[in-house]
């Protein structure tokens, strides 16, 4: 996986299929299903809000508001909007529905889920600086 948009979603929906299919055996898994797409959606509205905090920091810095900048704050909205349409679906869809969606949810078990699970937490800012919190 390269780390692409597309690629998480996969992995992200991927995950979601697994705890579907196993919430007749453990009930948690239906908390923890619902707890991992409100917290990927409320992850995409943190960091699109951090990177237009960011653009209009620069903005202010320069002076003057360059086209491109505009251009990079509506990819970024297009991108957060896309990704939070994602995670509707996924809320949206009914258990009878989510059958005929799922895609390569026989490939996953549990190894595959745990993978998926540690993989998308190392994507998480903390998991990503934890460095610097542990050398200060």
């Amino acid at each position: 996986v390269s780390g692409g948009d597309d690629e998480i979603q996969q992995l992200q929906k991927a995950l979601l299929d697994y705890l579907d299919e196993n919430t007749e055996t453990d009930a948690s898994l239906v908390f923890s299903r619902k707890f991992y797409i409100a917290q990927w959606f409320r992850d995409t509205t943190m960091e699109t809000e951090k990177a237009i905090k960011s653009q209009k920091d620069e903005d202010s810095s320069e002076g003057t508001h360059h086209a491109k900048d505009v251009e990079t704050t509506g990819q970024i909205m297009h991108r957060a909007e896309s990704r939070k349409m994602f995670l509707r679906s996924i809320i949206k869809t009914t258990p009878s529905q989510f059958g005929t969606l799922k895609m390569n949810s026989d490939t996953v078990d549990y190894e595959d889920a745990c993978l998926i699970v540690r993989y998308l937490a190392s994507m998480r800012p903390f998991a990503q600086s934890f460095d610097i919190y542990l050398t200060q």
